[in-house]
């Protein structure tokens, strides 16, 4: 099993804060954007068209995957492909099946579907070898993708990782109330990330999300790994994050908690970690070459 490197921040990037290939993001998205790609769309027979924005350039190029709910155009997002530009590196964010700009309706779409259109993107819309880094959920297909194309993957870098969540959250519930919501058929979680004040998820959701749970055994990924997580997340535990990096068999797995940080991780030193984050990770897979 993999060692658990737990750092702080302000000591953990140290080093990073000195590299050169970080003032371009103090001048830029520090500053406000000044770049932004333009919204495509990518056809797959049978399937809904996904849309997506891309970046050409180097590798490692960046994958971003968002969360449930959520899209590409987030500060996260955003903030990765300006960073990815600045430097010469590719990036591509998209949305999922369902989300955002792309085709399909949310309430239909399951873990398989978003997993499904992970490896589109990696097999269809990107070369070489990729940085994944997905956001709640997306830390969870991010996980699924690196283990199905462990060819196509330089390296993972998981926000608020919400690897089984959805499961695990709903088979702790007391019996009775589980009882209750499979009676009706859905399961309805207050949220605040939503317009609604809710997310509604049924039956079929629930048991297909069971099929791609991963924290029950070895994960079998050996990239290096980076997990960053607020200690105030109220939506996704913290210690599922050390739990994912028990489980990894790579050596090479840091995780990195954030004291006041939030589920979303968006505020602008939250995004400084995760654009540092990357930056390393650029740096010591460019230098191992």
């Amino acid at each position: 099993m993999a060692a658990v490197a737990l750092r702080s921040c302000r000591r953990g990037l140290s080093q990073i804060f000195t590299n050169g290939g970080l003032s371009a993001l103090s001048t830029t998205y520090l500053k406000g954007l000044r770049h932004k790609s333009t919204v495509q769309y990518a056809s797959r027979p049978d399937l809904p068209k996904l849309a997506y924005r891309r970046v050409k350039g180097k590798t490692p190029g960046v994958v971003f995957l968002p969360g449930y709910g959520s899209n590409m155009n987030g500060q996260k997002g955003e903030a990765l492909e300006e960073f990815c530009r600045s430097l010469g590196h590719s990036c591509l964010r998209f949305d999922y099946t369902g989300h955002g700009a792309s085709e399909g309706v949310l309430a239909e779409g399951t873990i398989g579907t978003w997993k499904k259109d992970v490896l589109f993107i990696l097999d269809e819309l990107v070369e070489g070898p990729q940085i994944l880094v997905g956001s709640s959920i997306g830390g969870w297909l991010m996980l699924l993708a690196a283990i199905a194309r462990p060819e196509k993957i330089a390296a993972l870098v998981g926000i608020s990782t919400a690897a089984d969540h959805i499961v695990t959250s709903f088979n702790s519930l007391p019996l009775e109330t589980r009882k209750e919501f499979e009676e009706k058929g859905e399961w309805v979680v207050p949220t605040k990330h939503s317009e609604e004040g809710f997310y509604k998820f049924n039956m079929d959701f629930l048991r297909e999300a069971e099929n791609h749970c991963v924290l029950q055994s070895p994960i079998p990924i050996t990239c290096p790994v980076r997990l960053i997580h607020g200690l105030k997340d109220e939506d996704v535990p913290w210690h599922i994050s050390m739990q994912v990096a028990e489980r990894i068999l790579s050596p090479d797995v840091d995780v990195i908690l954030r004291r006041h940080g939030q589920h979303r991780m968006s505020d602008k030193d939250d995004i400084k970690l995760m654009v540092y984050t990357i930056d390393d990770l650029i740096d010591k897979l460019t230098t191992m070459v």
